[in-house]
């Protein structure tokens, strides 16, 4: 077997062990290379199931909570997807390869423009990628079939709630930045009804409003 072989079932196995277990999702998994969205001093732990430091003091998720949000998502392949918090771009393009439609949108203007290039490298036309305070979601856009949102706020944000489609789905940390958060997934049930399933603690770096200075 080949090291990129045993690589990739490696990196598929601790997914599995995690709960990652959508064949569509393990799939999207495996045809992204992490290690594009990974740089400098750490590049070489591309595989490993741990969250790495990326720029403007952000980080790239581990890969099975990457893994598991995505399948809490539930997406569809004629969904359209909005993603809260670009980072690398490593879980944009995964939903990318599940959804019709996906945007994303960071408050740094530095990681965006990191993001898209890798975008096009891989083939994938169906991500928009902006510049924008995140907290606001999208309302050019909107409605959304499934927000994802990869940056821990307090309470859903109701504007998000609010670009959500009857019947979406999203998925977000809710919590004190500086303890464990709760992972919750957002079902919409009516003009003003809300499902709330908590799925798992998890910790993420804090939605913060405003664009950053980068």
């Amino acid at each position: 077997m080949s090291q990129d072989a045993e690589r990739t079932m490696q990196f598929l196995f601790a997914l599995r062990s995690a709960g990652v277990t959508d064949p569509r999702v393990l799939d999207a998994m495996e045809r992204i290379d992490r290690a594009l969205f990974v740089r400098g001093v750490f590049a070489s732990r591309a595989y490993e199931d741990v969250p790495l430091p990326i720029a403007c003091g952000q980080t790239i998720s581990q890969p099975s909570v990457v893994g598991l949000m995505t399948q809490a998502l539930a997406v569809s392949p004629r969904d359209k997807v909005l993603e809260v918090g670009t980072g690398s771009g490593y879980q944009a393009a995964i939903l990318a390869l599940l959804a019709r439609r996906v945007y994303t949108v960071d408050r740094f203007r530095s990681l965006v423009h990191h993001a898209r290039p890798l975008f096009e490298g891989l083939g994938l036309h169906n991500i928009t990628a902006i510049v924008a305070d995140g907290s606001h979601g999208l309302p050019d856009q909107a409605p959304f079939d499934r927000i994802l949102v990869t940056a821990a706020a307090e309470d859903p944000p109701s504007p998000l709630l609010a670009q959500l489609r009857i019947g979406g789905i999203m998925v977000l940390p809710v919590g004190q930045s500086d303890t464990v958060q709760t992972l919750l997934r957002v079902t919409r049930t009516g003009e003003r009804g809300f499902d709330y399933d908590e799925l798992r603690p998890v910790r993420f770096v804090p939605l913060v409003e405003g664009l950053g200075q980068d």
